[in-house]
C-alpha cells in the first residue's frame, strides 16, 4: 500500500476558475502558474498569506485544512462546482497541469484558446467589449473592416451578466459586414490598474500581430437597437429584481415575527410571489442531519443562502430569518445573491440581549447560562453586529405593526418594494371613494331597482353600514344580494401540534355548538400530528361538564395537503401553526387564520356570513399576533387543560356566530 498522501480536491471561487481557464490555455502568458495562498481564520477578519516571488494578481487561496493536505501531497486537484476535475496544481509551486477543460455553459463554443482564435481569425482587428455596444460604438466598429469582438466575461469584469454581454455582442455583430465573436473569461481582481495591464496583455496574446482597438467612451450614448432589449432584461428596475430579505438578530429578538408580518403584507399586496426559508421547513427539507454545532449552523445558513440566491436569480422573493451571528457567513450569502443577479436586503433586529432573555418563554437563555446549551449565541457564542444593515430595528416596547413600519419605509427608499399603498392596489377617485367600492355600490343600486326599490339617493355610508368599506367587503355584500347562497356545507379545519389536545377539542366542541342542522362540517389535524391516537385524557375531562360527547370516535391524524384543499377556512391554535402551513403553502394565506385572529377579523362584519364572510376577512384581516394564541395544555395538568378549553369555547362561540349568523347552542 502506497504511503503517498491522497491529493485533496478543492472547488475554487468563480474568479479563480476564470484564472485557471486562462492559465490552462496560455492566455495569461508569460504568467503560467498560480500564487498559492493559505486562508487563515482570525476572530474578525480573513488574512491571506502569500508565498514570496510570485505574481500576486493570479492567486489561488486554499482553506487551511485543504492547504495542509495539499502540502503533504504536493498538489491540489481543482474541480468545478459539479465536481469535474479540471486541473492539478502543485503546492506550494502553483504550476498548473490541465486535466480537462470546462465543457458546458452558454455559448461554450465561443470560448476559444488564443491558438484557436489566431488560427481562425488571423488578419482581423480585435476589439475588447465589456458592455453592450452603443449606436456610435457600433458605427466605429463598422469602419474597422473585418473584426473580432471580444466580450470579456470573467467574474467582475463586464457591466452586464456574462451571458447577456455575449448575446448583446452577437446581435450587434450580426449587423456588421464581417464580425466574429470570441468570449474570454478575463476576471477582475479588485486592482484596477493591474487588471487593465493584465487585460492589455491577454488581448495581445489573442491578437498576435494583429491590431487591438479600444472602443471610444460613450457613456451617454444610446445602446444599439439590437442590444437594447437584452440590456433592459439584464438590468431590471429595482422593484423588478429578485430579492432576498434577510433578517438577523438574537434568539427572541422578534426577527421571525417581523419576517412573518412582512410576508403577510407582501402577500396581501399581491404583486410578488414569495418563499419563506425558515423554521421547520428548512430543518426538515434542507438541513436534516445537521447538529447545532457552530460549523453545522453556518452550513445551514449557507444552504439557506444558496436556495434564496437561486430564487432571486429567477426574479422571486425569498424571506429568511436565521440568527446568522457571524459576519463572514452573512457576507457569503450576500455574495451568492449578488452573483445570482438578485438584491440582498439586510434587516438587523437589534433587540438587546436583556429584552430577548425577558421574552424567553422556552427558557433557552436560562439553560445556556447554566451550561446546558453550548455555543448559544449571546451567552457562550458571540453575535457580530452587522455594519452593513439596510435597516436596524429594535422591537423593545413596540408593537409589531410599529416596528414593521421601519422595514417597510426602508424597503420603499431602496426602491425594491413599496408596501406603503393600498394592499389591493386600488386608487381613490376625486371624491375619496375607492373605484371598486363605487362599482359595487352601483351594482347594488341596479339590483335593488330590479327588486322594485328606489335607491337613487343611496350614499356610500348607507351601503357600507356607516363606515367606509374595503373593495373586497363591498363585493362580498354585492354577491350576497345577486347570488343565491350555495347549498354546499362550509368546511372548517382546526389545527394544532399533535392533534390530541386543542384541535380535537375544537372539532368536537364546534360540532356540538353548531348543532346537527348546521351546514358546516368540521375536521382537525396536527402539524406534527400523531397517527390514530385518542384525545388527550385531560382534555376529555373538560368536555364532560359542558355536555359534549363524540370524543370516543376521535382519532388523531397528521396534517395533509388534501385536508387543506378540503377546507374553506383553516383555524389554528397558535401563530406558529399558521406559519407552518404557510411556509409550505403560501398561496393559502387568505384562508389560514389562528382562531383568535379569525375572531378579531370578523368583528364589524355582522351582515356577512358563510363564504361571503370568509372572502371579506381573507382580504382584510387582523394580524396573527402570538398574543391571541391558545396556550398548549399538554402535560401541564388539569388546570391548564380547563383554561385552554374555556379559551377555545369562548372563541368558538364568536367564530360560529359569525359564520352561521346564529347564536351557538
Amino acid at each position: 500500500m502506497s504511503d503517498t498522501p491522497a491529493v485533496p480536491q478543492h472547488c475554487p471561487t468563480p474568479r479563480e476558475l476564470d484564472d485557471l481557464e486562462l492559465l490552462s490555455t496560455g492566455a495569461l502568458a508569460p504568467i503560467t502558474r498560480f500564487n498559492v495562498m493559505v486562508e487563515q481564520r482570525a476572530p474578525a477578519s480573513v488574512v491571506e498569506t502569500a508565498l514570496p516571488d510570485r505574481e500576486p494578481l493570479i492567486s489561488l487561496t486554499l482553506p487551511t485544512e485543504v492547504w495542509t493536505k495539499a502540502e503533504q501531497a504536493g498538489a491540489v486537484e481543482l474541480v468545478d462546482p459539479e465536481g469535474l476535475p479540471l486541473a492539478r496544481v502543485t503546492v506550494p509551486g502553483g504550476e498548473v497541469e490541465p486535466l480537462t477543460h470546462a465543457q458546458y455553459g452558454p455559448f461554450r463554443d465561443l470560448y476559444l484558446t488564443p491558438a484557436q482564435a489566431r488560427e481562425q481569425y488571423a488578419g482581423r482587428t480585435w476589439v475588447p467589449v465589456t458592455d453592450a455596444l452603443t449606436t456610435a460604438q457600433a458605427e466605429q466598429v463598422r469602419a474597422l473592416g473585418p473584426v473580432v469582438l471580444v466580450p470579456l466575461v470573467g467574474s467582475g469584469t463586464p457591466d452586464l451578466s456574462p451571458v447577456a454581454l455575449i448575446r448583446a455582442t452577437r446581435l450587434v455583430a450580426a449587423t456588421l459586414p464581417d464580425a466574429a465573436v470570441v468570449a474570454v473569461p478575463l476576471a477582475a481582481h479588485d486592482a484596477p490598474e493591474a487588471d487593465h495591464a493584465l487585460g492589455v496583455q491577454v488581448l495581445a496574446t489573442y491578437a498576435g500581430d494583429d491590431p487591438v482597438v479600444a472602443l471610444a467612451d460613450d457613456p451617454d450614448g444610446d445602446y444599439a437597437p439590437e442590444a437594447a432589449d437584452v440590456v433592459a432584461a439584464d438590468r431590471p428596475a429595482p422593484d423588478e429584481r429578485g430579492l432576498v430579505l434577510f433578517f438577523t438578530g438574537l434568539s427572541g429578538s422578534g426577527k421571525s415575527t417581523l419576517a412573518r408580518a412582512l410576508m403577510d403584507k407582501i402577500l396581501e399586496q399581491g404583486s410578488r410571489t414569495i418563499t419563506s426559508l425558515d423554521g421547520d421547513v428548512v430543518r426538515r427539507n434542507l438541513s436534516a442531519g445537521l447538529t447545532f454545532s457552530k460549523a453545522d449552523r453556518e452550513t445551514n445558513i449557507r444552504r439557506i443562502g444558496w436556495v434564496a440566491a437561486e430564487i432571486s436569480r429567477h426574479g422571486g422573493l425569498a424571506v429568511v430569518s436565521p440568527i446568522a451571528p457571524f459576519d463572514e457567513t452573512r457576507q457569503q450569502v450576500r455574495a451568492m445573491v449578488d452573483q445570482a443577479g438578485g438584491a440582498f436586503f439586510l434587516v438587523h433586529v437589534a433587540t438587546p440581549l436583556e429584552e430577548c432573555e425577558r421574552r424567553d418563554r422556552k427558557g433557552l437563555y436560562a439553560k445556556a447560562r447554566r451550561g446546558e446549551i453550548p455555543e448559544f449565541t449571546g451567552i457562550s457564542s458571540p453575535y457580530e453586529v452587522p455594519t452593513d444593515a439596510d435597516v436596524v430595528v429594535d422591537t423593545t416596547g413596540r408593537t409589531i405593526p410599529d416596528a414593521l413600519e421601519d422595514v417597510i419605509q426602508a424597503l420603499k427608499q431602496s426602491g425594491y418594494l413599496d408596501l406603503t399603498g393600498d394592499p389591493a392596489g386600488e386608487g381613490t377617485d376625486a371624491g375619496g371613494a375607492e373605484p371598486a367600492v363605487e362599482e359595487a355600490r352601483q351594482r347594488r343600486l341596479e339590483t335593488a331597482t330590479q327588486l322594485g326599490r328606489t335607491l337613487e339617493s343611496v350614499t356610500l355610508s348607507e351601503v357600507s353600514g356607516g363606515r367606509e368599506a374595503s373593495p373586497a367587503v363591498e363585493e362580498a355584500r354585492q354577491r350576497r344580494l345577486e347570488t343565491p347562497a350555495s347549498d354546499a356545507p362550509l368546511h372548517v379545519l382546526f389545527v394544532c401540534t399533535a392533534n390530541i389536545c386543542r384541535s380535537p377539542f375544537m372539532e368536537v366542541t364546534a360540532r356540538h355548538l353548531a348543532g346537527p342542522d348546521a351546514q358546516i362540517e368540521f375536521r382537525s389535524a396536527g402539524t406534527h400530528g400523531w397517527t390514530d391516537h385518542p384525545m388527550n385524557p385531560d382534555m376529555v375531562v373538560t368536555l364532560e361538564p359542558r355536555g359534549i360527547t363524540g370524543h370516543e370516535e376521535f382519532r388523531s391524524r397528521p396534517l395533509a395537503k388534501d385536508e387543506l384543499d378540503w377546507a374553506d377556512v383553516v383555524l389554528t391554535a397558535e401563530a406558529d401553526h399558521r406559519q407552518f402551513i404557510l411556509d409550505d403553502h403560501p398561496a393559502l394565506f387568505r384562508k389560514v387564520f389562528t382562531l383568535g385572529q379569525f375572531v378579531e377579523s370578523v368583528s364589524g362584519h355582522d351582515d356577512l356570513h358563510g363564504r361571503e364572510l370568509l372572502e371579506a376577512v381573507g382580504a382584510q384581516r387582523s394580524a396573527a399576533s402570538p398574543d391571541l394564541d391558545v396556550a398548549d395544555p399538554y402535560r401541564r395538568g388539569a388546570e391548564a387543560s380547563e383554561a385552554a378549553a374555556a379559551h377555545i369555547e369562548q372563541l368558538l362561540r364568536a367564530a360560529l356566530a359569525a359564520l352561521t349568523g346564529k347564536d351557538p347552542a
